[in-house]
């Protein structure tokens, strides 16, 4: 809209291509001699940045409170976002540029600040909605869209901006015609102004402020510049600046406004969080869509689908030219059907659904995530405000070559290497910090201590995390060490102070140990509640394995340990009698818990083994390893005695009986012959059908230390007789109470372990002889089936390349 001795108001709606094109051409035919953005006043320091050339949208204007951090707002810009584009017209053409919003300092003080509305709902004096009695906030675009008869708000917009705009040029992207530049915003203000007269403020209560303190702005720079000044704001607002007001009234307005100390600076926005329509998304739905239109010399449509064709060959679809064509003709058909100026995204996504992916949503679900939304990560220069803790991360992330990305993508790591070590410090003493840039995974190779699996993606509130980190340290490892210390002084359990031990470990934060070791060993000695002590116990055996490979001393956490596991010893026994279903179950999970802790306790003949797979070896110093080995052998002997305790005692819950005995199994500590006689006890008839049941889980159900128990029942068909033989003795009043017991314990079974425990079961015990013959090793026959070993040797020759050798000379056998 423009007046002959007013202003140029351009109203836009925000992140929209077709009004970035139509700002620059207003303002490249208006050529005003400033221009004034919706945005915070404080960031007009920073808006030199715009012009450097290391700086790449998407990016925002972060403002955050100093002593708040996390009290933070974000203004997002993309390529394609009008104020971007009027902000780098003013830039190069050398006119003036200002933001004139209301500040920062005010919006993130009322935001705190229950007396004053936080723009998304009601006044805290209940006044509410505004003097016509509109208390719902209203979409304009909405109302505009529903007026003209569309059901659609977006297909509206497109329909007469995106797709119109100032007019089409010939095989170009809409609105690069020669139509008058100004009169798109002069229909668009007349519309917003008939909006504004029937709702009012439409429940946008921060707006009344908000466009009087832009007005005051608006006053200052006509009298700087003159009447020719441009203004690009949101749609909505155009109205209330082009009102006539006073200036006493609208400094009534702003009278007596909260402030808060603030700090402003630019971060790197992607186009995934543009596209989120909660927290800090700038709830666009298509903002790789939107690109492409902005960015497109000409013939957006098939040079989309040319894009669309990349992406799926790539992903090894077959698409060929003529698949692009026929999609361009499709899109075209749809739009004319549909009464469209130019095929929109609704189009090419039916077009490229019916021609290029065969009516599957499979591989479209892939376009709209590469393509319509996409992963566009901006950059930032480094002259760009940061807080110290920032630029520590950047220096590091660039020495460890870890740069972010919007992406997710997964990371292994070897932490015998010296930079992957430094890079799993970096992201554990992140996480400790609140920084979640990066998730531990499972790996897909190899389980030992020296390997881990991450997950990373970077999202721009992680840029706000830092800021609130920075309250502890300048640098990453002088701020988790702090916050370290702190959380160790006030954690609420000993599990809590044994989880922080081991993630300082991870962390390499030496210097904080102390202090965490110190509120550990008080706890720990506090503490009478076994349950408690089981949950502390593993996280610390866990720790003391972080010694091997990276060379930490755990000497001081084995004393702990190995203090813990004693009391446990004594204290479980106790602690598992009387419980009803739920404590049982409970009491399982720690049980399960310890017995793998123990046998992580270095010294211990599992902890040599896994040493020996893992490749690495302890180098905690030969005093330690010999001081613990004798420790834990003891407490390796006692903690099998409390399993034989437990496993006998008929006060104990069936479940932990029945857990108990399959550890003690497991661990060679049992006979077979003793198994199947506790077993024959615990399913005998005058065992009620439910304690029995449960024993049954314990026995041969998974659990953290011994997983896949049904493995046992199939190599082992003595003791499948007597869980078969007890289900079907099981009285028909009593098979329903069992039932969800027995599912839930052969339901964790893979399928291949079901299936044969089912042909076992139907095929019956073996005629002739004992059910299972006895042998060294359970599912093995005593003596060798040659014929059947011979069946490999052609294979085997194969893979050797030794065709025509005699077998023996094969096989290293003496005749």
């Amino acid at each position: 809209m423009t007046a002959a001795t007013g202003p140029l108001l351009l109203g836009v709606r925000h992140h929209g291509p077709g009004s970035a094109r139509a700002v620059r051409a207003a303002l490249d035919a208006a050529k005003p001699p400033a221009v004034l953005i919706e945005g915070p006043p404080e960031g007009d320091a920073l808006l030199p940045l715009a012009a450097d050339e290391r700086m790449s949208p998407p990016v925002a204007l972060l403002a955050h409170a100093v002593d708040d951090p996390g009290r933070a707002s974000f203004w997002p810009m993309a390529e394609f976002s009008p104020e971007w584009v009027a902000i780098r017209w003013a830039l190069d053409h050398g006119a003036a540029v200002h933001f004139i919003d209301l500040p920062a300092t005010h919006t993130l003080a009322m935001a705190k600040d229950p007396t004053w509305t936080d723009g998304e709902g009601e006044e805290a004096d209940g006044g509410g909605g505004d003097e016509q009695g509109y208390g719902l906030r209203i979409d304009p675009i909405a109302v505009l869209a529903e007026t003209a008869g569309y059901d659609d708000p977006e297909r509206w917009w497109e329909d007469v901006i995106e797709h119109r705009g100032t007019g089409a040029a010939p095989n170009g992207p809409p609105g690069t015609g020669d139509h008058d530049p100004i009169a798109v915003f002069t229909g668009l203000a007349d519309a917003m102004a008939a909006l504004r007269e029937t709702y009012g403020h439409g429940g946008h209560d921060r707006d009344l402020i908000r466009e009087a303190y832009m007005r005051l702005q608006l006053r200052a720079a006509r009298k700087t510049h003159g009447d020719g000044v441009a203004v690009v704001c949101g749609a909505w607002h155009v109205p209330a600046l082009a009102a006539k007001t006073t200036v006493t009234a609208d400094r009534a307005l702003l009278k007596g406004l909260p402030k808060v100390k603030t700090g402003i600076t630019w971060v790197p926005w992607t186009h995934r969080r543009l596209a989120r329509h909660s927290g800090y998304g700038a709830g666009i739905d298509s903002p790789g869509w939107y690109g492409h239109l902005f960015g497109a010399p000409d013939r957006p449509v098939e040079r989309w689908m040319t894009k669309v064709a990349g992406l799926l060959r790539a992903e090894d679809r077959i698409v060929s030219s003529a698949h692009v064509i026929e999609a361009v003709r499709l899109a075209g058909t749809l739009a004319a059907m549909r009464g469209r100026p130019l095929a929109g995204l609704t189009e090419t996504i039916d077009a490229v659904r019916a021609v290029m992916c065969d009516g599957s949503d499979v591989p479209l679900g892939l376009i709209k995530d590469r393509l319509v939304i996409g992963d566009a990560l901006g950059e930032v220069p480094e002259s760009a405000p940061a807080v110290p803790l920032q630029r520590d991360l950047t220096r590091l992330q660039r020495a460890l070559r870890l740069k972010p990305e919007a992406l997710e993508r997964e990371l292994d790591l070897d932490l015998r290497k010296e930079t992957d070590a430094a890079r799993s410090r970096l992201l554990h003493r992140l996480r400790l910090l609140g920084v979640g840039w990066g998730e531990p995974a499972a790996g897909r190779g190899s389980t030992g201590t020296f390997r881990e699996t991450w997950r990373l993606r970077w999202e721009p509130e992680l840029h706000v995390r830092v800021a609130e980190a920075g309250m502890w340290g300048t640098t990453v490892l002088a701020a988790a060490t702090a916050r370290a210390e702190s959380e160790a002084t006030s954690a609420a359990t000993l599990a809590d102070v044994t989880a922080l031990a081991e993630r300082c470990l991870l962390a390499g934060l030496s210097d904080a140990l102390p202090v965490v070791m110190k509120a550990l060993a008080d706890r720990a000695a506090l503490d009478a509640d076994v349950g408690h002590l089981a949950q502390a116990l593993p996280a610390l055996a866990r720790s003391l394995r972080y010694g091997d490979v990276r060379a930490t001393d755990t000497a001081a956490l084995g004393e702990v340990a190995t203090g813990l596991a004693q009391r446990v010893c004594v204290g479980l026994p106790p602690a598992c009698t009387g419980l009803d279903a739920d404590g049982a179950a409970e009491m399982r999970a720690h049980l399960d818990a310890v017995h793998t802790a123990i046998r992580l306790l270095p010294g211990t003949e599992d902890d040599t083994e896994r040493g020996t797979e893992d490749g690495t070896k302890d180098d905690t110093g030969e005093g330690a390893e010999e001081g613990t080995e004798e420790g834990t052998e003891d407490l390796t002997g006692r903690w099998a005695g409390v399993l034989v305790t437990l496993a006998d005692r008929d006060s104990v819950p069936g479940v932990i009986r029945g857990r108990a005995a399959r550890l003690l199994l497991d661990d060679g500590r049992l006979a077979e012959d003793e198994a199947a006689r506790l077993m024959g006890l615990a399913l005998s008839p005058g065992t009620p059908p439910a304690e029995a049941a449960a024993w049954i889980e314990g026995f041969v159900g998974g659990g953290a230390a011994n997983p896949g128990g049904g493995m046992l029942l199939v190599h082992d068909e003595r003791l499948l007789g007597l869980v078969d033989a007890w289900l079907t003795g099981v009285p028909a009043e009593a098979f329903t109470d069992v039932l969800p017991l027995l599912r839930r314990t052969f339901s964790a079974y893979e399928p291949g372990v079901r299936r044969t425990l089912g042909e076992l079961v139907r095929r019956g015990p073996e005629s002739g002889g004992p059910a299972r013959a006895e042998a060294g090793v359970p599912g093995f026959a005593a003596e060798l089936d040659r014929t059947r070993a011979d069946a490999v040797l052609p294979l085997l020759r194969l893979l050797l390349g030794t065709a025509g050798t005699d077998d023996n000379d094969l096989l290293g056998v003496e005749q």
